[in-house]
């Protein structure tokens, strides 16, 4: 598999490690990003890797709560400059009304959904917003949450919408607490909620990496497999920290100084009663989206030649 200068730019913002060494990677796994990543790892030049894969697309991710249903949706536009405007935001807020009162099953049901406040389709509104915006609107995703306590969270006017479910005991008041796991998730990104549910596949990955790191080490090369391994099961504790919502060092140090399981139960106990993280929803603004990257100097280097003809 080939790769191009864009795969060693993209590998060097997944791992923070030097381009040269993020070419060697990707020449020694032949263009494979993930194994060009565990290479990486293994060589001790990488941790695990950020989630840098994600092209940006304009548009918001929002979430709200309305009428104590939550509601995270994207809604994606053509430029940055459409998504700030006010018709396009509430647009955006007109939908997750939609959402969280008439419960559609997917995209294409919740354009058939009466418009809030309209006697038209949600498409028919969607088509009049294009026209007087003059850009394609496309309705990505959305979710909601029916049960529990919901908290939302929308970061940066829309480049991350966060919705936290809660089970509350106690009657007390936790939107300041699920708002704060909720900037936890949208500042680190964990890859899995609690350290139960990440897959045993992926255990044994992390396991794999720990024990070819130390196989790269001259220190720790000649020590037996076994050695190793009980090593590197000691060492799960870190990827999980890591990795997992609940194990991750609570963001908020000046709140509280330990994971974000013991914020919440530290931070429910305050306010006298319990709470239990149940679930979360994270969309990132574009995520996974390829977007169309122009190439400004050939574009120049085309017109000039061009020009010549």
């Amino acid at each position: 598999m080939a790769f191009t200068a864009q795969d060693v730019k993209k590998l060097r913002e997944m791992t923070n490690v030097g381009m040269m060494d993020c070419k060697k990677a990707l020449q020694a796994t032949d263009g494979d990003m993930d194994k060009a990543v565990d290479w990486l790892r293994e060589k001790g030049l990488a941790k695990a890797a950020k989630k840098a894969d994600r092209i940006a697309a304009e548009g918001v991710a929002y979430a709200a709560v309305i009428n104590g249903v939550g509601v995270v949706i994207e809604v994606n536009s053509a430029t940055d400059f459409a998504a700030k405007t006010d018709a396009f935001l509430d647009l955006v807020k007109k939908l997750a009304e939609a959402v969280a009162t008439q419960n559609p099953a997917d995209v294409d049901a919740l354009k058939a959904c009466a418009y809030p406040g309209s006697s038209l389709t949600v498409t028919e509104i969607m088509q009049e917003k294009v026209m007087s915006i003059g850009e394609n609107i496309q309705i990505r995703r959305f979710a909601r949450f029916a049960e529990n306590t919901s908290v939302a969270y929308v970061h940066a006017g829309g480049t991350h919408g966060v919705l936290v479910n809660l089970a509350v005991e106690g009657g007390i008041d936790v939107t300041e607490l699920g708002k704060n796991v909720a900037m936890q998730i949208a500042a680190m990104s964990p890859k899995y909620w609690d350290k139960s549910l990440v897959p045993q596949a992926d255990v044994d990955h992390e396991m794999q990496v720990q024990v070819a790191l130390m196989d790269n080490d001259p220190k720790m090369a000649s020590k037996p497999a076994q050695v190793k391994e009980k090593i590197a099961a000691g060492k799960l504790n870190a990827f999980f920290k890591e990795s997992c919502l609940l194990q991750q060092d609570f963001v908020r140090s000046d709140l509280f100084q330990g994971s974000v399981e013991g914020y919440i139960a530290d931070a429910a106990k305050k306010r006298g009663g319990t709470v239990k993280f149940v679930d979360a929803i994270h969309y990132v603004k574009g995520e996974g989206i390829e977007k169309k990257v122009d190439d400004f100097a050939a574009e120049v280097a085309a017109q000039v030649a061009n020009a010549g003809k």
